[in-house]
């Protein structure tokens, strides 16, 4: 039976991206994206949720997120979602989850083009999103 673990999320950058290399020499880049969401309680009063994601990309599309973006810039980020477990220096178990993203849009500033995606396919405009 086929499965599917795909995750799509449009936010601002919390902190900037942090580039790192393996022992192979791969680079690897990781940053937060938050995302908002407003509701209206019954009573009237307007609410706002936020969500934090913490996001890796891996080899050119790391270098080209360590380059392109920043504290505060939005992107929109699909990938997979993959739980990583390890045990802390105090004994306990700990877990995050994190998006492995294979896309990156660099949204919120214009005048900047979406980069390609490895294989030569051209991005997608934020008109274009699927939602």
């Amino acid at each position: 039976m086929a499965s599917l673990n795909k995750v799509m999320v449009i936010g601002n950058l919390g902190s900037d991206p942090e580039m790192r290399f393996t022992p192979s020499g791969d680079p690897v880049t990781t940053f937060s994206i938050a995302t908002s969401w407003t509701s209206t309680t019954p009573e009237g009063e307007r609410r706002q949720e936020t969500e934090w994601f913490r996001v890796v990309a891996w080899r050119k599309l790391a270098e080209q997120c360590n380059q392109f973006l920043s504290k505060g810039r939005q992107a929109y980020v699909e990938g997979r979602l993959r739980t990583r477990t390890w045990e802390g220096q105090d004994g306990q178990k700990r877990f995050s989850n994190e998006i492995v993203a294979n896309k990156v849009i660099f949204l919120g500033r214009p005048g900047v083009a979406p980069l390609p995606e490895e294989g030569g396919e051209e991005g997608l405009e934020p008109e274009e999103l699927p939602f």
